[in-house]
């Protein structure tokens, strides 16, 4: 009996983890994207079901416009005395940005919230902040920052602790640097995680950046203020050496759990990698997801990720757990319920109510805003992630546009610079569906058919690489916009940042006023998993 890895598919890094009782409970970074921070709970380690988001309210903080894959970045989650704690940085586009921004701290007593507005905390550099409740009743901070002494070399951090006052909710007293990674001259040491187990203090990190060098590294001491003695077998875990190509790349950014019945494994982030038809390449445009391993603790007290092989494998036997699944989500969303379902997201913060689930039942009404999805704005956007390699995206819209600056439809978005558009257009009752593309910023037009305004259905439908699109007005009869289109401009590796691609429904009036507005009647998505 085995499970398949990743655990949770598309666009889910940083994964932070932990357990209470017979429960798991794990949350992710979200950057840019509202709702931010998903938390999921599992039974079994290997399904689970998002249950909300930890930062769910305007009111909490704000991410108006951040440039993409600045915002929400990695968060930990702990549980102490009856408390979730989820420990996080606010990334600004510039480090002079308008407070509040940095490092913060929110709670719940129930991890489906609500949860709490940001404790911001006062003198702490960095990012990565994580949190260890000592058995001595004490609370620890860590997070990387750039050396007091500044850089020795590109990259150089160094990861710091410094203890939480929980009554002030701030930090207290000196604070210790603790380590600068593993590797001689070691680049961007970071994600870093401090576990008490048995007595020794064990400072689990990621080093080498988030990409094809990334690695989790480890270091432990008898005093929680160091010195920390660095891993013989270090890094416990990476796919560097397994090259550019490797089923699964760019492993790192780990948290530990061990299990009610004694068994230890570990979450962390991956890519995987593909670039056929158009060549070799190294692209993944699902984003960093997160996957599960098994972890063996050795006599000489240093753990090993997955004994005897190494590293992340598409499938591991089950763990020692009593599976529990989850109903499955049906495939489309018919947008009768009375809130959006939890997979959906918008652009940043929304600060106007430009989205509807009740002033036409049984429909997504988005109202047509002067925003685009090419600005560092909060367009009239409603997106979830893509999830598999292969997949059909469907929608049936209502729309009429009233001018020539009006149009909606759906769009497969990396980020305000990187994406396809796929939208109704036109004036005087006639229509036009297009398929532009912008990458880098400049734009092309790729494909369009005449299609009357009103209901027109719309469809993405990704094999690898190739991205295809088409139109109907009946959902039977369809129209080819464009086939095959290469879709490496929606990978991390072209475009740049930490996302992955979202697909979604989506309106504007492109700069200019409107009071129109585009109706769905259902959203449907169907991913093919790959052998």
């Amino acid at each position: 009996m085995k499970f398949r890895n990743p655990i949770l598919p598309g666009f889910y890094p940083d994964p932070s983890i932990c357990r209470v009782g017979e429960d798991y409970y794990l949350v992710t970074s979200s950057f840019e994207y509202f709702p931010g921070l998903p938390i999921f709970h599992s039974r079994d380690l290997v399904h689970w079901r998002q249950i909300g988001h930890v930062i769910d309210r305007p009111s909490q903080l704000c991410l108006d416009g951040l440039q993409p894959s600045k915002g929400l970045y990695a968060p930990t989650i702990r549980y102490h005395d009856g408390i979730f704690y989820v420990i996080n940085t606010l990334v600004p586009n510039v480090e002079n940005a308008t407070p509040p921004y940095g490092n913060f701290i929110v709670t719940a007593t129930d991890p489906a919230g609500p949860w709490s507005d940001p404790y911001w905390l006062d003198d702490a550099p960095g990012i990565d902040p994580s949190l260890l409740f000592d058995e001595d009743g004490r609370v620890w901070y860590t997070g990387n920052r750039v050396p007091l002494a500044g850089e020795a070399h590109p990259g150089h951090r160094e990861i710091w602790l410094q203890e939480l006052d929980l009554a002030a909710m701030q930090l207290t007293g000196p604070k210790y640097a603790l380590w600068d990674g593993a590797a001689k001259r070691a680049v961007h040491p970071e994600a870093p995680h401090l576990y008490n187990i048995d007595g020794t203090y064990y400072l689990v990190i990621a080093e080498g950046g988030t990409d094809a060098y990334h690695a989790v590294t480890i270091a432990r001491s008898k005093t929680v203020t160091g010195p920390y003695v660095s891993c013989g077998r270090n890094p416990i875990l990476t796919h560097r050496d397994r090259g550019f190509f490797s089923a699964i790349a760019a492993t790192g950014h780990a948290d530990l759990i061990q299990t009610q019945h004694g068994e230890w494994w570990l979450v962390a982030l991956g890519v995987r990698p593909y670039s056929e038809p158009f060549g070799p390449g190294y692209h993944y445009n699902l984003g960093r997801e997160t996957f599960l391993a098994p972890v063996n603790w050795e006599m000489d007290g240093w753990p090993v990720v997955n004994p005897g092989r190494g590293g992340i494998e598409r499938e591991f036997p089950l763990p020692n757990l009593p599976a529990h699944l989850w109903p499955a989500a049906p495939a489309r969303d018919e947008f009768d319920a009375a809130e959006l379902a939890f997979c959906w997201n918008f652009l940043r913060t929304p600060t106007d109510d430009f989205w509807s689930l009740t002033e036409r039942p049984g429909h997504l009404r988005l109202r047509l805003r002067p925003e685009k999805v090419s600005e560092w704005a909060t367009p009239s956007f409603v997106g979830r992630r893509q999830q598999h390699i292969n997949f059909v995206a469907q929608t049936a819209m209502e729309f009429v546009p009233g001018n020539e600056h009006e149009c909606a439809g759906m769009v497969v978005l990396h980020d305000s610079d990187h994406h396809f558009r796929f939208v109704l257009s036109g004036t005087d009752g006639a229509g036009v569906v297009r398929l532009i593309k912008r990458e880098k910023g400049e734009e092309s037009i790729l494909g369009e058919t005449s299609l009357a305004p009103g209901r027109i259905y719309l469809k993405v439908e990704a094999r690898g690489q190739a991205y295809s699109f088409a139109a109907s007005p009946d959902g039977r009869q369809w129209d080819s916009v464009a086939e095959n289109v290469d879709g490496r401009i929606l990978s991390t590796t072209v475009a740049g940042g930490f996302v992955g691609t979202y697909i979604g429904l989506y309106a504007s009036s492109n700069g200019h006023p409107s009071r129109a507005t585009a109706d769905f009647d259902w959203f449907e998505y169907a991913g093919v998993e790959e052998a």
